[in-house]
């Protein structure tokens, strides 16, 4: 089945709590939160803080993505706040299988998250571990970039991967999935969709939420 995981870094952080409301009522199924430390990624959002102040108005699945440097040290903090899923970079952990094993001992769900240039092939042997791979289809930092196309490529390549193995990990995309680019993701074999600017960005949300989500499920039947 396909789901909508509406990413507040587009949303209204002034009337946060109204938005992932709407988002829900839209039929998002986990709230996506982006993690940055302005040296991972060109830019500084928000932390463990504001996933415990979300924890508080949904009882939606918190989906953290870490696009920090020593994810390590903060996957205790983001457990406490009442995080449910916690992916970290591929290219931010020297000890991969290690950080994974934290998420899990911790209670949360693990995944990894792979940059637009870096191969699928590079996680083989840990993709038993994950409950999710986060596919990034733009350069990760900002909200609002382009679609990098030959992510579909990748979506592809992991699909093909859960089937030969059969295992049941989720593949998830993140950056750039709107109207436009949606059903092409999905018919990839991406069933997470990650969406700020697409369901945040026309002050919308609910409607939004609704519309794109409707054109993903069509998508997938097609």
């Amino acid at each position: 089945m396909v789901e909508l995981l509406p990413s507040i870094l587009s949303a209204d952080f002034a009337h946060l709590a109204d938005e992932v409301a709407a988002a829900e009522r839209g039929g998002g199924t986990a709230i996506h939160v982006d993690m940055m430390d302005g040296h991972f990624v060109p830019n500084i959002t928000i932390g463990p803080p504001v996933v415990k102040c979300l924890r508080k108005v949904t009882s939606l699945p918190l989906d953290c993505h870490l696009m920090i440097e020593n994810p390590n040290e903060f996957i205790p903090a983001f457990a406490e706040a009442g995080a449910n899923w916690v992916s970290v970079h591929y290219e931010a952990c020297p000890h991969l299988h290690r950080s994974l094993q934290l998420i899990a001992h911790h209670g949360m769900k693990p995944g990894v998250v792979l940059n637009p240039a870096t191969r699928v092939e590079l996680i083989l042997d840990i993709l038993p571990m994950v409950h999710h791979v986060l596919i990034m289809s733009v350069n990760p930092g900002f909200g609002g970039q382009e679609f990098i196309p030959f992510s579909l490529d990748k979506i592809r390549r992991l699909a093909e991967l859960r089937q030969e193995l059969g295992l049941a990990f989720r593949i998830e995309v993140d950056g750039g999935v709107a109207h436009d680019t949606v059903a092409r993701v999905v018919q990839a074999g991406a069933d997470l969709l990650v969406a700020g600017n697409a369901v945040f960005g026309a002050g919308c949300t609910e409607q939004d939420a609704r519309s794109l989500l409707a054109a993903a499920r069509k998508a997938a039947n097609e």
